[in-house]
């Protein structure tokens, strides 16, 4: 018997977003990232926030329901850096909030000043890195991205994943009393080009881990296609075939609109766009913009 399928809420100051297995799939911007940019990790270095502004710009028109907010840079007070950009993306919108760093500290800066419940981006299985993180995860009601991977490697097997993803609900919800609905599993997407077989992985992993343990998932979804021509091509394939597996997020460019428009398509398909609104909806948007 299959496990009851959960929803994950996360909110602003003013909107709620729920990730579920029956709603529509949930866009988690992710340009506001430094990560390969080095002219935006210069202008953060030197205190210049502008350019968050226009990428939060571009990817709330893009159809992003969360923005992903990472200020990974290299010689920088990252818990500084990511509370002042949090502070500033509440300020120019008002969706939830990804809060994404893999420095303790800098997490908890970003939980403080955030106005609302959050989305925490990450954990592994990893028992030092739960125990640092989820009781930060449970002091701010957030919820939590969990990867199904150990000190020991990012393991390829289906079976490994499970195991692990059941060891991360175990002892989130056991030890430190977080809700099963609040943590996200990421099933490991890889790249495509370095082993043909990680794509079946993936699905038969989110299959199985819908079926079993009912909890909502996501991905950073470009991964699958590193390294490999038409990359965005791959993005609009891949997405709806992980969304039919029950992926019910990921975490990507909004600023793909061939990608962005196979996820609503498959939304409707899928049964989760009601009389096809948010289809039509965004079609006249489109069409208003040409005109």
């Amino acid at each position: 018997m299959s496990a009851p399928r959960l929803e994950t809420r996360l909110r602003s100051a003013t909107q709620e977003v729920v990730i579920g297995h029956d709603t529509r799939f949930c866009l988690i911007g992710e340009r506001i990232n430094p990560t390969g940019r080095r002219i935006f990790q210069e202008q953060l270095r030197a205190g210049d926030l502008s350019a968050i502004e226009r990428d939060v710009q571009a990817q709330v028109e893009g159809g992003a329901d969360v923005l992903d907010v990472n200020m990974g840079v290299p010689l920088t007070d990252e818990a500084d850096l990511l509370a002042k950009a949090i502070t500033m993306v509440q300020k120019l919108t008002d969706k939830p909030i990804c809060i994404d760093s893999s420095v303790v500290e800098a997490l908890e800066a970003g939980l403080a000043v955030y106005q609302g419940r959050a989305l925490v981006n990450s954990i592994t299985a990893e028992d030092e890195r739960m125990a640092q993180i989820l009781p930060l995860v449970k002091k701010y009601d957030a919820a939590i991205i969990a990867l199904p991977n150990d000190e020991d490697e990012i393991p390829m097997e289906v079976e490994k994943r499970i195991e692990l993803t059941r060891k991360i609900i175990r002892v989130a919800t056991t030890e430190y009393g977080i809700a099963q609905a609040d943590i996200v599993i990421d099933p490991l997407a890889m790249p495509i080009g370095a082993d043909g077989t990680v794509a079946l992985t993936f699905f038969e992993t989110v299959r199985r881990i819908r079926d079993e343990f009912g909890v909502n998932m996501t991905c950073g979804a470009s991964n699958v296609s590193f390294g490999m021509p038409s990359r965005h091509a791959l993005g609009a394939g891949f997405l709806p075939m992980a969304m039919q597996a029950g992926l019910t997020s990921a975490i990507m460019d909004t600023r793909t609109p061939q990608i962005v428009e196979a996820v609503k398509a498959a939304d409707l398909l899928l049964g989760h766009d009601e009389w096809g609104g948010a289809w039509i909806a965004a079609h006249r948007a489109r069409q208003a913009a040409t005109a």
